[in-house]
This record gives C-alpha cells, structure tokens and sequence, in this order.
C-alpha cells in the first residue's frame, strides 16, 4: 500500500474512532453531572465520600475527553507528530483513570448501598416536616414502585411526626403507600382507618406490603453496571485509537524522511562554491588554449602552443644515414 492511501486511511479511522470517543466522553460527563446535581435522584442525597469521588472522576475524565479528542483531530489533520505525542500520553493517563475510577465503584458497591439505605432511612424520619423535594422523590418510588417503607410499612413507626401520634402500628403512613388514594389531597398523610378522617389525613385503600430496598438496590446496581458498560467501552476505544495513532506517528515520520531524502537527491551545487584548484588554461573545442590572464584564444601559430619553438607545419624528414 503507498504510504499516502496509507495516512489518509489512517486519519479517517482517526476522525472515526475520536468522533466515538468524544460522545462517550460527553455520556462520561453527563454521568458525573448527573450523579453531583440532579435533585431528582437518591443519589444526590447520599453521604457517601466514595461515590462522590467517582462522580468528581467521571466528569474530569469527560473533560478531558473532550479536549483530548481536539488535540487529536487537529494532530492528524495538521500531521503533526508533536500533538500526536501529546495525545497518546493523554490517553495512557486517561486509560489509568478510568481503571482507578471504575475499580472504586466496584470495590465500593456495598458501602455505596449502605449510604443509600441509611440516606432513605433520614428522609423517612424527616418525611412530613417540610415540603422539602426529597418527600416527593420518596413519593414517587413508593408510588411507582409499588413499596412502602425501606423494608416495609413498619419503618414509617420511625417517622417523627408518626412517633407524636404515640401509634403501636403503621396505621397512618404517606398516601404514596397506598393503592388508591384521594388525588390533590392537601396532606401526605392516609390511613385506611375510619377514625383518622380528614382534614388530618386522607382516606387511603390497600396498602403495600413490599419494601422498597430490593428496588432501590436493583435501580443503584443498573446504573452502576451502565457507568461501568460506558467506561470499559471507553477504554476500548482509547486502545484502539492508541493504535491507530501510533501508526500514523510512524506514517507521518517516515514520510518525512522521504521528503527530506528527495530535498538531498534534487539539490543543484551553488555556482560560487569552490570546487578545487583553478585550471590556468583549457582547450577550446577549435584546438585553441585560452590563456586565463588575459582572457584572450591563443591559436595554433602562438608560440604558447609549441612551447618547443617548432614550426607546426614543417614536414617531416628522414633522418640521412650514411652507409
């Protein structure tokens, strides 16, 4: 294959593999976005050090996606070797944090499940003393889930405003624990008991009986595997780019050796470069010496011709012999 079709070859599975990599670079960020900010998620209330640290590592390695994938087009298109260079460490010690980053997150799940148990636990504590978003978010999980409770009904007996009531069984619980309940009702709370009525709580039908643990663990453990899924596709790509990039930081070498073998074949002398001793004289192609003093074509007849004084046409003679 010629060396050009080659590099050309070489910087279209460039701009492929760095297209792939910026958008899972983008997914990466989004991920540590997500994770840090998103007020409607469990995850955004969790304590845990180590899945904020994950969080913090993800949306780095995203930047640097980001800014990496530049330096490489611009490398490739430019065929310059020093932003190749660039580039490939780049990628080493992004494939370094991605292996450190992922590697927490799975030597962590437990404690991360545990930070979420103990973060539910606080909100169905504080559950009813504020309208704060969290009641909501723990709403919609019992009411989407079909759950009640972290481990059941029985954990909102832990409810501060429930424990006022001086109650020995869940008989008043969020009105997101039941089946059925009146819509747009002024207060969270529901009991299927006729002598809690309104205007304290409302009137609520079929409770459920499952808690919400084995749901919450499934939903952390889909998104940890999707993080996981992401970054090992990631590192993927970054090896495959390793290669390729090294392979046009050789193609792009040896073409400029080329180029600088066919500068040394194609180079024409300098008229001014001495080039040994002058010659005093040479011989004109009439059979004439130009003497180089005075610049002026001597001819057969100059006497610089036969420095021996010899008419050059006299005729040869025998010499006489005597006998």
């Amino acid at each position: 294959m010629k060396l050009e079709v080659q590099i050309e070859l070489l910087k279209f599975c460039c701009a492929v593999f760095n297209i792939l990599f910026l958008v899972l670079g983008l997914i990466v960020a989004g991920c540590g976005v997500w994770i840090l900010f998103d007020s409607g998620s469990f995850l955004n209330i969790l304590s845990s050090e180590e899945l904020r640290v994950v969080a913090a590592g993800l949306l780095l390695i995203g930047g640097v996606v980001v800014a990496v994938s530049v330096i490489g087009c611009v490398g490739a298109n430019n065929q310059n070797r020093l932003l190749l260079l660039v580039y490939i460490g780049f990628l080493i010690v992004l494939v370094l944090g991605q292996m450190f980053v992922t590697l927490l997150l799975i030597l962590n799940r437990e404690k991360i499940e545990r930070s979420l148990t103990a973060a539910v636990d606080q909100v169905i504590f504080e559950y009813g003393n504020s309208s704060n978003h969290v009641d909501t978010l723990l709403d919609n999980v019992q009411h989407y889930g079909n759950c009640c409770g972290m481990r059941g009904s029985s954990d909102w007996l832990k409810n501060s405003y429930i424990q006022s009531l001086n109650l020995s069984s869940p008989d008043v619980l969020p009105c997101s624990c039941f089946i059925s309940y009146p819509a747009g009702f002024s207060s969270p709370w529901c009991s299927e008991l006729l002598n809690f009525t309104e205007p304290l709580f409302g009137r609520g039908n079929g409770t459920f009986s499952e808690g919400c643990s084995q749901k919450l663990t499934d939903w952390l453990q889909e998104n940890a595997v999707t993080i996981i899924v992401i970054d090992f596709s990631l590192i993927l790509i970054q090896i495959l780019q390793f290669a390729v990039v090294v392979h046009l930081y050789r193609a792009f070498g040896k073409k400029s050796a080329l180029k600088r073998s066919s500068l040394l074949v194609d180079y024409t002398p300098n008229d001014d470069v001495d080039y040994g001793e002058e010659n005093y004289a040479y011989v004109e192609p009439d059979g004439g010496y130009v003497d180089i003093n005075n610049a002026n074509v001597v001819g057969p007849n100059h006497p610089a011709y036969h420095p021996d004084d010899q008419n050059p046409y006299q005729a040869y003679s025998e010499p006489a012999y005597r006998y």
